[in-house]
């Protein structure tokens, strides 16, 4: 039998929080893909997005893979929190965990607010296109503006607590906050600007992932 503090202690290295991070960023990069593929390119037709095989096929894809990334990204906050321990600061602390609670929640409800107009097509009921078009807007208004914001706070924030501790090189922790700032104020129609949060991710993912690394290989 595998010892358990070794397991638990295991989970909680930087390592750990690296891969998590890596799989949150490649999935929700996926799912913002294929929303984008789906969304309709007129806003006038923007209530005919499930009445299209294609754009239907490619939501319930996105919406297969949002609770693993929702999942991820919970285990990526934890182990962070691990490593930083007593020495977090409150007020940073609280804002980083709310934030990045805050971004999970508005995630899934924008997947619900989604899957609830096509669970109600597969039930045989049917919607008037306002109504698929409320959907879209709705789920579309959680996530483009005020998901993208709280990613803001959670970008900023865990730049703050790597500048502050010193775990990030001084590029990391300034790239984090341009890509804080870049979210804040970005308009919610797409315009690219929603990867820039995966993005980042992934790149403090993969530079933990090569710290943890290279403090074994010392």
């Amino acid at each position: 039998m595998p010892d358990r503090a070794a397991v638990w202690e295991a989970v909680r290295r930087p390592a750990s929080a690296a891969a998590a991070g890596i799989i949150f960023a490649l999935i929700l990069g996926l799912v913002i893909v294929l929303l984008r593929d789906a969304v309709p390119e007129l806003p006038a037709d923007l209530g005919q997005w499930s009445e299209d095989a294609e754009r239907r096929a490619a939501v319930g894809q996105a919406l297969n893979l949002i609770p693993f990334a929702g999942i991820a990204f919970l285990w990526f906050i934890a182990v962070i929190r691990a490593q930083v321990g007593a020495a977090e600061d409150r007020f940073v602390g609280t804002v980083f965990l709310g934030s990045g609670l805050i971004f999970v929640g508005l995630l899934f409800a924008a997947a619900a607010a989604l899957a609830a107009v096509l669970r109600l097509q597969e039930y045989g009921i049917e919607l008037a296109e306002e109504v698929r078009a409320f959907g879209w807007a709705f789920a579309a208004s959680l996530l483009g503006t005020f998901g993208t914001r709280m990613a803001a706070v959670f970008v900023a924030t865990v730049a703050t607590s790597g500048r502050r501790s010193g775990a990030f090189p001084k590029w990391l922790a300034f790239s984090g906050y341009l890509v804080a700032l870049a979210l804040l104020f970005s308009p919610p129609l797409p315009t690219g600007s929603e990867f820039l949060f995966p993005a980042w991710v992934l790149v403090l993912s993969v530079y933990l992932l090569t710290g943890a690394a290279a403090r074994r290989g010392g």
